[in-house]
Parts: C-alpha cells; structure tokens; sequence
C-alpha cells in the first residue's frame, strides 16, 4: 500500500506531575477555570478552542474546533450559524461534547451534556461585539451549504458593505448562540510512562461527586 506510514514510534514523553483527588476543587466550573487561566497564562495559542462533537439523530458522529466565548454554573458557551453541519446535528440530537487540549501543559478536559440555544438578545449582543470583517463574513456565508467558488462569498461581502458602508450589518437571524450543560467532566493530566491521571465529575446530590479512574 503505497499511502500506508507506520506511527508506531511517534511519540514524546510527558514531564507533568500528578494530581489527586484533593488538588481539584469540588466543582467542576471553577476547576476548569482554574486550567484555562493556566493555559492562558503561558500563552498557549488559542487556549480558548475547543473540539465540538454532535451527532445526527441516528448516532452518525462528526466533530470540529469552534472557539469558547463565555462559560459559568450554567454551561459552555459558543456561537455558530444554525443551518450548518453542526446546528442541524444539535437540532436532531442535543446531546454533544466537548474536548479543551493544552499539549503545553499535557492537559485535556472533555465535557459532556445537552446543548440548548441561547436567548437571542445574547447572540445579537455578541454579534455586534465582533470586528466587521467577522459580521460581514458571518452574514454572507450560509455555513456548510455548496457555494460555487470563493468568488461568490467575496462578492456577497462586497454587496453588504456597499449596503452596509458604516458596517451596523444585521445579525442573520440563523446566527445564534449555544450552551453546552455539563452533566460530566473528565480532567486528564499526561504523565510519565503513560500512567495518566484520569479524575471525573458526576453530578451527585446537591453538587458532583469525584472519581479516579484508570488511564
């Protein structure tokens, strides 16, 4: 097979030390705030990207990097076009996750949970808190259908400004907001030899519960 390259021996060795079960706080927000500041601190590039897994009703899976805009005790937050790929998996199927990878620090974090849209005051707040060229881009593009050529999407962006020239371009309404509502954490910190610590959060009572489990 001519395409066919062996990676068994691609590998590098993790240096990081281990946590326990008291080195995390008790929820699950605050801890993975905690890392995100860690990420930021060293300038690790886009420490805010996050993988973003949906499914089709019938359980067909696809995945991509979309950025984080806002998190708290009520989810995970992004905003993306709600006719493409992605939203209309989320409409069919609310269940989706999560993975946060810092390879500086040899961290990753999934979240798992149900993603419902945000109001739309909020998508419009953010909408026209982003630079020009992103609103422009934004409501030119009918995210994941044919288009033609790039030609096509750089002309559409042409006409708006043209009908748009101080660039207040509308919100297209299919431009909305998502939250992700955690209902599991999984904190994975890379270590020697391959022995990873592996701690997850499960919802429990009034507040969540902490195990290790193994790598």
């Amino acid at each position: 097979m001519a395409n066919k390259k062996d990676l068994g021996d691609y590998r590098r060795d993790y240096e990081s030390q281990s946590i326990g079960e008291r080195d995390l706080d008790p929820d699950p927000i605050v801890q993975f705030g905690r890392w995100l500041q860690d990420a930021i601190d060293i300038g690790a590039v886009d420490a805010t990207a996050m993988t973003l897994a949906t499914a089709t009703g019938d359980g067909i899976p696809s995945a991509r990097i979309v950025l984080l805009k806002k998190f708290d005790d009520a989810g995970f937050c992004w905003f993306s076009d709600s006719r493409s790929q992605k939203g209309q998996e989320l409409e069919a199927n609310d269940q989706a996750a999560l993975l946060f990878h810092w390879r500086d620090m040899s961290r990753q974090v999934r979240v798992q949970g149900r993603v419902e849209r945000l109001p739309a005051e909020e998508a419009e707040a953010y909408f026209h808190s982003r630079p020009n060229g992103s609103r422009f881009s934004a409501a030119a593009s009918h995210q994941s259908s044919p288009v033609e050529n790039r030609a096509v999407l750089e002309s559409e962006v042409r006409r708006l400004k043209e009908l748009f020239p101080e660039g207040n371009v509308p919100r297209p309404e299919s431009w909305i907001g998502y939250r992700l509502k955690p209902a599991y954490f999984e904190f994975w910190q890379g270590l020697v030899n391959r022995l990873h610590d592996r701690l997850i959060y499960r919802p429990h009572q009034d507040g969540w519960s902490i195990e290790r489990i193994s790598p």
